[in-house]
């Protein structure tokens, strides 16, 4: 097949199959005529390498399966060169994890700080017996008075009582 089919067949683009000769993880085999063909091991190493790469492997990453491959094993993770890549993407996973842990316990720990805050300033913000809360409209937050108190109500910015 053509690098168009296999492109096509693999889900991908025939520059990112073009980006893999240019590694050695595709072989660079020519037709008399100079097109690049490709067999069924072909599309086998293209689906291995994006499989692996939806998992977060980085293309070098991926050359001990594709060696695996090549070397006529059933599957590129029965090399132990791709076990070893495995393990160490596991390390290199948990200790993402771990630190996303860190992070979290640090953001839940503002979180709950700031919840704290705001109760406290709502708290401490609360009208005096008599009033009603803040007016949003005034611009200078005034305090409204509930009718019938001897304070004076505040008026909205452009002057008309409220």
């Amino acid at each position: 097949m053509r690098i168009g089919e296999l492109a096509e067949r693999a889900g991908t683009t025939t520059r990112t199959l073009r980006h893999y000769e240019s590694l050695g993880l595709l072989p660079a085999r020519r037709a008399g005529n100079g097109y690049r063909t490709y067999g069924e091991e072909d599309l086998r190493l293209v689906r291995e390498i994006r499989t692996l790469q939806s998992f977060g492997f980085e293309l070098e990453e991926t050359r001990p399966f594709v060696e695996c491959l090549r070397a006529g094993h059933p599957a590129g993770d029965s090399c132990p060169a791709s076990l070893d890549v495995y393990r160490r993407k596991l390390a290199e996973i948990d200790a993402c994890m771990d630190r996303l842990a860190r992070i979290r316990e640090q953001v839940d720990a503002q979180l709950d700080q700031a919840v704290r805050a705001r109760a406290a300033l709502d708290a401490a913000s609360r009208a005096p017996a008599g009033t009603e809360p803040l007016c949003e409209l005034t611009s200078n937050r005034t305090r409204v008075p509930l009718p019938g108190t001897s304070r004076q109500r505040a008026t909205h910015p452009e002057g008309a009582d409220r």
